[in-house]
């Protein structure tokens, strides 16, 4: 049986060219290897499995060697390139500071430094953990370090630059590598798959690119756990269930019943996702990860920052055409809260189940607005009273006990049908121009309908009446909007001057749930205190602590604040406090 080689270790870069995702940092290595201009000391920093030991070593191998291609590439056919790929080689050497942090390994270090190379040009030192070096290691290593021989070469890796002493940063070039994109880790897990000949669907390598967070040796170890439970044929389905990644499939459909306000199969969806056996935050993360992605696909120009396949892309494209951008926004926000408070609830998932029905409800609020926006209100006029038949001779009308506005409506309408009976009848009558009869008549309709709505817009009302008001609002949406309810129940409105009423707000998030919801109460309490000139005033107050007092000459210090008589008591008693 042949021993099995992980595909971290069997596909490892053995040039600059084969590394991936690193192509800055490999260029400028090529270029100073090139001019001569090589440092005696390099610190390779960055995120693990992103390739700063594969660098050190493919560093030592290249200055090494005998024989570069014009590509500054070593040639593996040297002497220094074969012991090197042997594992043989004298010139370079690796220390785990892990394990050999103390003074004396450094110390035997630095004796090896003295000896020069019998082969080659250079005698390299990789440092791989340099972090874990110990303080007094690190000082011992300090004047090698800024002075060392002229064939000695220091090659530092760390995954935590900030434990290194600035003093050891100082005397290194420093080439900080970064995380390796999904698309590279996608591509070179391809390129292993074809090279084991493996078939795997490219939803599932995505998948593989994404769990690895930027880490290529973490992404390959996975491709070789997935292999081993698929085996040469690799679906994205096994891929999901080995990983136990949650479909996409379910935030697709979730979000579909999320902006159709269709809470009930919202929240039948969750329910199945948390019997799977998924936690509630994890799916949280995947929702808003999932929401900025259908954001991304807004706009041409960032879409590219959308890291999938060419199917989900296509999906995600198709879905995000369907949701308006301002609905994923405030969706976003619902995530982000349930998302901040999810670990301190006591009941999770009702917290989750919760903030899901508010993202249900964003479509149907906006809906219900824009209906209210197109309501025209038609003003009542009343009707004329009937009218007695005109006299030809003498046209007159009674008007007693009418209004002005009536009278005039009455005379403009009685003028209207005296002309018309006049022209047909009787000749020889003044006439008229009927559209100055017209034009009494609609302005007699108009002063009738302002006066009554002035009546009914200005009619005034007290402390009790508002409170009543204010508290039969709150009742209607005590289910809908618990937030809301909540932030009306503990603040009493004042009124002002001119109608206007002032509620005090605790917080910004109690004054931003009160900016999105006040148009509803004020239409309430227009309708209710039949008043349309009320407006409102909002102010955030700070919360003043109670002083505590624990001791009894605090106790008659706050005795003499309020009544001044007591102190005159004590003194005219001779009285002291008893501890």
């Amino acid at each position: 049986m042949e021993n099995f080689i992980v595909s971290a270790r069997k596909y490892r870069p053995a040039t600059f060219d084969t590394v991936v995702g690193q192509t800055s940092i490999t260029s400028t290595l090529k270029n100073a290897i090139k001019r001569n201009h090589l440092a005696q000391a390099f610190l390779f920093t960055g995120p693990r499995g992103v390739g700063k030991t594969t660098c050190a070593r493919i560093l030592a191998k290249t200055i090494n060697c005998e024989n570069l291609n014009e590509n500054i590439e070593a040639c593996d056919k040297c002497e220094s390139c074969v012991s090197f790929n042997n594992s043989a080689s004298f010139n370079i050497h690796e220390l785990d500071a892990a394990s050999n942090n103390s003074v004396d390994d450094i110390r035997n270090l630095v004796d090896q430094v003295r000896i020069p190379p019998q082969v080659g040009k250079y005698k390299v030192y990789i440092i791989d953990e340099v972090h874990m070096l110990s303080p007094a290691a690190f000082n011992a290593f300090l004047k090698t370090l800024e002075e060392p021989p002229a064939y000695a070469k220091f090659i530092l890796a760390t995954t935590e630059k900030h434990k290194i002493i600035p003093t050891i940063l100082s005397r290194c070039q420093i080439y900080d590598f970064k995380r390796i994109t999904v698309e590279d880790i996608a591509k070179h897990i391809e390129y292993v798959a074809r090279e084991e000949s493996v078939e795997i669907e490219e939803e599932g390598v995505h998948i593989i690119a994404q769990k690895a967070d930027g880490a290529l040796r973490d992404a390959l170890s996975i491709f070789d756990q997935i292999v081993s439970f698929s085996g040469n044929k690799v679906l994205y389905e096994s891929v999901i269930q080995n990983l136990n990644v949650l479909d996409y499939d379910y935030y697709f459909k979730i979000t579909d019943s999320i902006f159709n306000g269709d809470i009930s199969k919202t929240l039948l969806i969750i329910n199945e996702i948390i019997d799977n056996g998924f936690d509630g935050q994890y799916f949280i993360i995947g929702l808003g990860e999932h929401f900025r992605n259908l954001l991304v696909c807004k706009d041409p120009e960032t879409i590219k920052l959308l890291e999938a396949g060419a199917a989900i892309k296509a999906k995600y494209s198709e879905q995000s055409a369907n949701c308006k951008a301002d609905c994923l926004i405030k969706a976003l926000e619902i995530n982000n809260d349930c998302d901040i408070y999810y670990k301190g609830s006591n009941n999770k998932q009702l917290h989750l189940e919760i903030s899901l029905m508010k993202m249900c409800s964003l479509n149907q609020n906006k809906l219900n607005k824009i209906s209210e926006e197109k309501k025209v209100e038609i003003p009542i006029t009343p009707k004329p009273a009937s009218q007695p038949k005109p006299e030809y001779k003498n046209p007159q009308i009674k008007t007693s006990g009418l209004t002005q506005a009536t009278k005039q409506t009455q005379q403009s309408t009685q003028e209207s049908q005296t002309f018309s009976t006049q022209k047909k009848v009787i000749p020889g009558t003044i006439s008229i121009k009927t559209q100055n009869i017209e034009k009494k008549v609609e302005e007699a309709k108009e002063d009738y309908s302002t006066k009554s709505q002035q009546s009914v817009q200005e009619e005034k009302f007290n402390q009790e009446q508002l409170e009543l008001a204010w508290k039969s609002f709150a009742k209607t949406i005590e289910n809908k909007n618990a937030a809301f309810y909540s932030t009306l129940i503990n603040r009493n409105p004042e009124i002002k001057d001119d109608f206007l009423i002032e509620i005090s707000i605790e917080n910004k998030f109690q004054e931003k749930e009160f900016e999105d919801n006040k148009q509803d109460l004020l239409t309430h309490l227009k309708n209710e205190l039949k008043n349309t000139k009320i407006q409102f005033k909002s102010k955030i107050i700070e919360n003043i602590k109670e002083e505590k007092l624990y001791f009894p000459q605090q106790i008659l210090k706050k005795m003499e604040e309020k009544n001044p008589n007591i102190t005159k008591l004590k003194n005219q008693l001779n009285l002291e406090i008893e501890f």
